[in-house]
């Protein structure tokens, strides 16, 4: 990450890779946003970013290039754009991409609904690519939506995980450190070399220990393993205004909360509008448990399904719902149930086209309440898979706990 001279006809020198990512798949927490407000403030200048992305991956062992291959069905170049959009002091992203692959770079901007984002062609070597970005960045055009720059951050586009922080104290190194406006075709990102023969004051910023770099396949499941875990820290239960139905979704919500002391749980009606509840998904919670008292009534379900479908949450991260249902075997026998439950399969294919993932769940309703208790245990654990798993093949699946 380096800086690019004020006032200069052309882009600085590229210094070392000082680069970082809560991740791809979580926004920064309060306290480096509010340094990087107070610093910022403190020092106006116009940041950029770089991304050379113009990689065939040979190491990968896959046709894809990496930086395209799917994560929960999303390109990883998505979740590294995404955590760069969500520092608002960036003002342009520049992705460096190969000639073959700019249609495929558009429509991931297009159908992640990407900001601030713009393309140039690739050079034949990362350190031309970051060159092309850095020209684009530096050249006074009159159709140019990019503004000239003081400060430039490069970035790999497969480390999907870099904090806000690790930008900041970047950027604020590149103010103090910055590159000299020494011909960048000969330039390194070697900080080594760079010190030695470049005259540079390049500095070494630690990243964190997200900061890694997907290079091979087992990188891919690791990236993928650290998504679902952060996107699976909450959980909503979801149930109507009815008595009845508030007793057992309150029952249901405590033993979430005692079998998952980790996740935070909480619970919504779909009353008044469903106001609060749309609340919680404008505030991206991923997971939705609906309580449906009636054996064979959707209706909460196709309820909640309808505002997430509205609703543009769907769009980076697939969202669990669970559909609960309660049954007394003793007095119904599930066989007379199971025909108008397994509608759920019919729900579940038409939503996956919006990637919401649906699952059922029959949980035993006894009048004993220790055997209630252990059904709902049970019924708890099966919702902790579910959520964490995120198995597209169980989807429209009518699990019995």
């Amino acid at each position: 990450m380096e800086a690019g001279p004020p006032g200069s006809s052309r882009p600085a020198e590229p210094g070392p890779c000082l680069s970082g990512q809560r991740g791809a798949d979580h926004t920064a927490s309060a306290s480096p946003q509010s340094v990087a407000g107070t610093e910022l403030g403190r020092h106006p200048q116009a940041v950029a970013a770089v991304l050379p992305a113009g990689g065939c991956g040979e190491r990968m062992g896959v046709p894809t290039p990496k930086q395209f291959c799917p994560i929960l069905e999303r390109p990883l170049i998505s979740y590294t754009l995404q955590a760069l959009e969500r520092v608002c002091w960036i003002k342009d992203i520049v992705v460096a991409v190969t000639g073959e692959n700019m249609e495929v770079m558009k429509s991931i901007i297009q159908k992640y609904q990407h900001k601030r984002i713009s393309l140039v062609k690739a050079g034949v070597t990362r350190h031309r690519s970051i060159f092309n970005g850095l020209k684009a960045l530096a050249e006074d055009q009159i159709n140019s939506k990019l503004s000239k720059p003081e400060v430039v951050i490069i970035h790999d586009a497969v480390r999907p995980f870099v904090e806000e922080g690790v930008l900041l104290k970047v950027v604020t190194a590149a103010k103090e450190h910055g590159c000299s406006d020494y011909d960048l075709e000969f330039g390194t990102e070697c900080l080594q070399l760079a010190l030695k023969y470049c005259c540079t004051k390049a500095k070494l910023v630690e990243g964190s220990p997200d900061l890694w770099k997907v290079t091979y396949k087992r990188d891919l499941y690791a990236a993928e393993s650290i998504i679902k875990e952060r996107i699976s820290q909450e959980i909503c239960v979801v149930m109507d205004t009815e008595e009845d139905n508030k007793h057992v979704g309150h029952l249901l919500e405590e033993v979430l909360k005692s079998e998952l002391n980790h996740v935070k749980v909480t619970s919504e009606a779909l009353g008044h509008a469903g106001r609060h509840l749309l609340q919680i998904i404008l505030d991206q919670c991923y997971n939705f448990v609906c309580v449906n008292v009636t054996t064979s009534d959707f209706q909460e379900t196709q309820k909640l399904l309808s505002m997430l479908e509205e609703s543009n949450l769907c769009i980076l991260y697939p969202v669990v719902v669970v559909s609960v249902h309660f049954l007394d075997f003793k007095l119904v026998p599930p066989s007379q149930k199971m025909e108008n439950l397994m509608q759920i399969r019919e729900f579940a294919k038409e939503v996956k086209e919006r990637n919401i993932l649906l699952y059922g769940l029959l949980i035993c309703y006894s009048q004993d309440d220790q055997k209630l208790q252990e059904s709902l245990r049970q019924g708890a654990i099966i919702i902790a898979s579910l959520i964490k798993e995120r198995n597209c093949g169980l989807i429209g699946q009518l699990l019995i706990a």
